[in-house]
């Protein structure tokens, strides 16, 4: 049986030189198609998951109107937020009004708010964690991220918008209930049911998880339940 052929991905020999160094290298992914190739696209809501992308780089190359993250009434200064407001030039916020702004809606101490600040070239819909916890919960993204899909409903100026993934944050840690943090999955699904339907971009650690084949979209495909159920 002859093997299915594809276009060559490299000049010259550079599949064969990839093949062999693959294993060498840590960071690495394995991309499975989330669904069969198919003449009629698919228009039903999803997340698309963008692996091994930068989202400081896009955000600078002018790809997202708005980005989701997250902040708080104390320090900021380790931030995403405060990193892009040093990368933009016309930005007029840093870690010092970044906080100061925040710190003036932390009068709830157990309510979870979305603030917004405009960096000039992207807003930033940034949610406040709770006075009262040194973290988020899953509830509360949860809460924030209906409150986004609203702002983004209400304003369509803001797509193409992007999130985070809150996943091996430092100052604004996310737990589930057992106190953990939570896997990717339950992110994803916390804020595709909360009817965020932008891009999300897994940290940096995530790239290291090959041989775990990972999907480029959300919702997944039923075949991963269905193995999950001993299917297969």
């Amino acid at each position: 049986m002859s093997l299915p052929k594809h276009p060559k991905v490299y000049d010259g020999d550079g599949d064969e030189l990839m093949a062999r160094e693959l294993n060498d290298m840590a960071d690495r992914v394995i991309l499975v198609p989330g669904q069969a190739p198919s003449r009629t696209p698919e228009d039903a809501p999803r997340l698309r998951i963008m692996w091994g992308q930068s989202l400081l780089e896009d955000v600078m190359a002018g790809r997202y109107r708005s980005i989701v993250c997250a902040v708080n009434g104390h320090d900021n200064s380790r931030g995403i937020i405060t990193q892009l407001a040093a990368l933009l030039p016309t930005s007029q916020w840093d870690a010092k009004s970044i906080t100061h702004y925040a710190s003036q809606f932390t009068a709830s101490p157990d309510k979870v708010k979305v603030l917004k600040y405009d960096l000039d070239l992207v807003e930033v819909l940034a949610i406040l964690r709770p006075a009262s916890r040194q973290y988020l919960t899953v509830d509360d993204l949860a809460h924030a991220f209906s409150i986004v899909a609203e702002m983004l409903e209400r304003k369509p100026g803001r797509y193409p918008s992007a999130s985070v993934s809150f996943l091996d944050a430092r100052a604004n840690a996310l737990q589930d209930h057992t106190g953990q943090q939570p896997s990717f999955e339950t992110v994803l699904r916390t804020m595709f049911n909360s009817g965020y339907h932008g891009d999300v971009y897994p940290p940096p650690s995530m790239w290291r998880v090959a041989p775990i084949g990972v999907f480029p979209r959300y919702p997944f495909p039923q075949s991963l339940d269905v193995m999950r159920g001993g299917g297969y």
